[in-house]
C-alpha cells in the first residue's frame, strides 16, 4: 500500500504529526510505502519526500497554492491513500484536528459588535477556509474523516452534506508512561518551587498557544475574582499579545500571581506542579494537554466547547465550565482548590486517560488504514 501524508509544515513532535506517527510505523512494518508532502519539514525520518513550495504572498495564497501543488503531486504519483491534515478537496482521508473552522468563526462572533462581524465576514482568508472546507467534506472522493472528538464529528454533520459513516472518532493518544503520576510526585516540590508556589498555594495550569481563543482572558479575570490570594495561575504557550494578557493581570491585582512562561518545550513540570488544569477555551476540538494532565492526576477544568469535555466526569476527576464566564469559572476555581488539599481526585483523573494509551489510538487508526485499503483493492 502506498501512501502519501499531506501536511504543509511538518514536525514530527507537532500533535497531528504525532497522531499519526505510530500507525504509520506499524504500517510500514507490514510493507506500506508512506511518502510525505510537504512545504517544509523538520525531520521526516526515513520516508520519501515530494515537496510542494510555491511562492506565495499572504495566507490565502499560501494555502491556496499549497493545495494545487499537493493536489499535482498525488496526482502523478497515483498513491492509494491521501491522507491530509490540511484543507485539501480530492483528499482520501482527512484528519478534522483543527475542528470546523465556520464553528469556530460563529462562536468567535457571539456577543460581537457588528463592525467585528463585518470584519470577519470580509477576511479573505476566512472565506478561502469555509469553501475548502465545503468543498472538501462534499468531495466524491473522500472516504474517512478522522475525528478527534464526538463533538467535532456533530460539528462537521452540521455544517456539511456528508455521510455519517465516513466519520470516524478516534481520539489523540498519548504515552502513558511520560505522563504519569509517579513523575509528578518526582517533580512536584521543585517544580512548585521554581514557580515561587508555597504549600497554601492553589495552582491551575493553563496549557496552550493562541490565548484569546484558549481563553486565558477568561481565566485571569476568573481568577480575581475568586477572592483567594493563595489562587495563582501558570500558563504555558505562544501568543504575539502575550503582554496585552500580562498587562490584563497586572490590572486585575494579580501581578505576581500569574505567570506567562511562553513556550514550555517539557509540561511535565507544569503539570507535576499543579494542582488543577484549566482551559475555559472558546472552541478546541481536543487539546492534547487536557488529555496529558488527567494521565498525570491532575484534575481538569475545562469549556463545554472542548473536546476533551467528554472525558470529563464531573466532581470525580473534574468540571466543565461554560466559555467566556469568568463569575462561574470562579466558582468552580473555589471548588477546585478544596479538592486540591485532599488529593482526592488524583486516582480518577489518572483512570480516565489510561483508555488513550499511544498505542491503542495508533491500532485502530492502522485498522482503520487498512480496511480502506482493502475496499480499495
Amino acid at each position: 500500500m502506498r501512501i502519501a501524508l499531506v501536511r504543509q509544515r511538518y514536525n514530527p513532535f507537532g500533535g497531528a504529526e504525532r497522531f499519526v506517527e505510530r500507525a504509520l510505523e506499524a504500517l510500514e512494518r507490514g510493507g506500506a510505502e508512506v511518502t510525505l508532502i510537504a512545504r517544509e519539514w523538520s525531520d521526516a525520518g526515513a520516508r520519501r519526500v515530494l515537496k510542494a513550495d510555491p511562492p506565495y504572498i499572504g495566507s490565502v495564497w499560501r494555502d491556496a497554492g499549497f493545495a494545487r501543488a499537493a493536489r499535482a503531486a498525488w496526482s502523478r504519483e497515483g498513491f492509494d491513500l491521501v491522507q491530509s491534515h490540511e484543507r485539501i478537496p480530492g483528499c482520501d482521508v482527512y484528519r478534522a484536528g483543527d475542528g470546523v473552522h465556520r464553528q469556530w468563526l460563529a462562536y468567535r462572533l457571539l456577543g460581537a459588535s457588528r463592525f467585528e462581524r463585518l470584519r470577519v465576514r470580509a477576511n479573505p482568508y476566512h472565506c478561502y477556509v469555509c469553501e475548502a472546507e465545503r468543498r472538501m467534506f462534499e468531495h466524491p472522493r473522500l472516504r474517512a474523516v478522522i475525528c478527534n472528538s464526538r463533538m467535532v464529528r456533530e460539528d462537521i454533520l452540521r455544517h456539511f452534506r456528508v455521510a455519517a459513516e465516513k466519520l470516524h472518532v478516534i481520539y489523540n493518544g498519548i504515552d502513558l508512561q511520560y505522563f504519569h503520576p509517579e513523575r509528578r510526585r518526582a517533580l512536584r516540590a521543585e517544580a512548585r518551587s521554581a514557580l515561587g508556589c508555597g504549600p497554601e498555594d492553589t495552582l491551575f495550569a493553563f496549557v496552550g498557544s493562541g490565548f484569546e481563543r484558549k481563553g486565558l482572558g477568561c481565566a485571569i479575570d476568573a481568577l480575581a475574582l475568586a477572592g483567594n490570594a493563595c489562587m495563582r495561575l501558570a500558563a504555558a504557550g505562544r501568543d504575539r499579545a502575550a503582554a496585552r494578557f500580562a498587562a490584563r493581570a497586572r490590572a486585575a491585582g494579580l501581578d505576581g500571581r500569574v505567570r506567562l512562561l511562553g513556550g514550555v518545550q517539557d509540561v511535565r513540570p507544569l503539570f507535576a506542579a499543579a494542582d488543577c488544569f484549566i482551559l475555559p477555551t472558546l472552541y478546541d476540538p481536543f487539546p492534547n494537554a487536557a488529555l496529558e494532565a488527567l494521565a498525570m492526576g491532575v484534575p481538569a477544568i475545562v469549556s463545554r466547547r472542548c473536546g476533551a469535555a467528554e472525558l470529563v466526569r464531573e466532581g470525580e476527576n473534574g468540571w466543565i465550565c461554560e466559555p467566556d464566564d469568568p463569575a462561574g469559572l470562579a466558582g468552580l476555581l473555589r471548588t477546585a482548590a478544596e479538592a486540591a488539599r485532599a488529593e482526592r481526585m488524583l486516582p480518577a483523573a489518572r483512570s480516565s486517560a489510561e483508555r488513550f494509551g499511544i498505542d491503542a489510538m495508533a491500532k485502530t487508526l492502522s485498522d482503520l488504514y487498512t480496511m480502506l485499503a482493502a475496499r480499495a483493492a
